[in-house]
């Protein structure tokens, strides 16, 4: 019997135990979703950020202060945490570092819920206000659509102009990046002229980053300027291979903004844009290992209700097998027939459970404005997973219905 009869026969097997053939089928598309699904979302997850990131270089950091909220002592040393970096420190950093023609751009985040307005029209209060200086878009990787960015008199006089990202234009000014330019809008009760509109950037992480309006630093801290507020510092270098270098001005420079004593620890923290996607990659991979391991409990679910429902098989079909068998059919003809029904099975299953995944992980590009990437790497992953589950459910079974005594079974009522 060829290989088409084993799978003819194995679909007339499902067809006639269609209830119980079909939660086992749903619980490996269950694993298989699970599998292809959650992989396919974190790889367009990690190159949506590893786009950005890239972009940005591999020669520049961000200075932030440490993120534990605690004091202490470690190693006979005093230890502080938590200290936002000040407007004073932010701008006393900028001004020290000259490493080999470094740039550093200094940026603060005022609002997360803002409403812009523009005549009648507004935009839902999920905008993001942020303060910036001159070189923060190049530092962000924004390109402008029309328009320029902040001159250095703007930045200095803390200027009444606003820089806005593509969503606020689409929103407020009918997807007409002309008609926003020397527009005045107003963020919550301020007056604001447009002078530029931003090129399309897309979501990373789940946070978009087309939804936000730039203003100039001292405006910022003259109207969101509280006394903890903290305010971000990336540099870049001009050469990738003195990150390291810069790295360690910057921490002395840093300490001494900070006017750390020789005995205390760093109160704040350095990190290399490379360094911050490694450890992304190394975050998602720990996720890739849970997701299968996930997965791989739910297929052995699977393949235990799999093996029992084969079991049922070749009880139910002991007088069939006789009769093949006295027909000449030999062992490895049954031992081959039973193990591809339970092959069909989950094959059958892990098509149902790849489309299932494909669908999310499409989803969760489209939720993240990501480029959805078609996952065969997954799938084929999947459809080999699906064929060892379906040789090992069924091995038994069909060792079992192989070695049944051809006499015997035609006297099986």
């Amino acid at each position: 019997m060829n290989l088409t009869e084993n799978i003819k026969i194995a679909i007339e097997s499902i067809k006639a135990n269609f209830l119980r053939a079909l939660l086992t089928l749903l619980i490996i598309a269950v694993g298989i979703t699970c599998l292809v699904g959650i992989l396919t979302a974190i790889d367009t997850i990690l190159f949506s950020m590893s786009d950005s990131f890239n972009r940005m270089g591999a020669n520049s950091f961000n200075i932030y202060p440490t993120r534990e909220n605690m004091r202490g002592r470690q190693d006979g040393k005093e230890v502080k945490r938590g200290a936002p970096i000040n407007f004073r420190q932010a701008m006393n950093f900028k001004e020290s570092f000259d490493y080999g023609g470094a740039r550093v751009s200094i940026n603060t985040f005022c609002q997360w819920n803002s409403t812009v307005k523009h005549g009648s029209e507004k935009t839902n209060p999920n905008v993001r206000l942020i303060g910036v200086d001159e070189n923060y878009l190049d530092a962000s990787a924004y390109e402008l659509e029309v328009g320029r960015n902040f001159s250095n008199n703007e930045i200095e006089t803390g200027a009444h102009k606003i820089i806005v990202a593509s969503e606020i234009v689409n929103m407020l000014f009918d997807k007409k990046p002309d008609k926003a330019l020397n527009a005045v809008i107003h963020v919550g009760n301020t007056r604001y002229k447009v002078i530029g509109v931003l090129k399309s950037k897309g979501s990373s992480m789940n946070t978009s980053n087309d939804r936000r309006v730039f203003i100039p630093l001292l405006n910022a801290k003259r109207y969101y300027g509280y006394a903890d507020r903290n305010y971000g510092i990336m540099a870049f270098v001009q050469n990738p291979n003195e990150i390291d270098d810069a790295v360690a001005q910057a921490t002395g420079i840093m300490r001494n903004v900070r006017r750390l004593k020789a005995t205390e620890e760093n109160d704040f923290e350095i990190r290399k844009s490379d360094g911050i996607l490694q450890r992304l990659k190394e975050i998602t991979t720990e996720l890739r290992v849970g997701t299968i391991a996930i997965a791989l409990m739910t297929l052995l679910g699977a393949a235990i209700g799999l093996m029992n429902i084969m079991l049922v098989s070749v009880t139910e079909r002991t007088r069939e097998i006789g009769v093949r068998k006295a027909l000449g059919a030999t062992r490895f003809n049954i031992l081959f027939q039973f193990i591809v029904e339970a092959i069909v099975i989950t094959i059958l299953g892990g098509i149902v459970g790849i489309i299932l995944g494909i669908i999310l992980g499409f989803v969760v590009a489209t939720l993240i404005n990501g480029r959805f990437i078609i996952p065969f790497n997954w799938m084929a992953l999947g459809i080999l997973v699906c064929i060892v589950v379906g040789v090992i459910s069924g091995l038994y079974p069909a060792l079992k219905a192989s070695r049944l005594d051809p006499i015997e079974s035609l006297r099986y009522e």
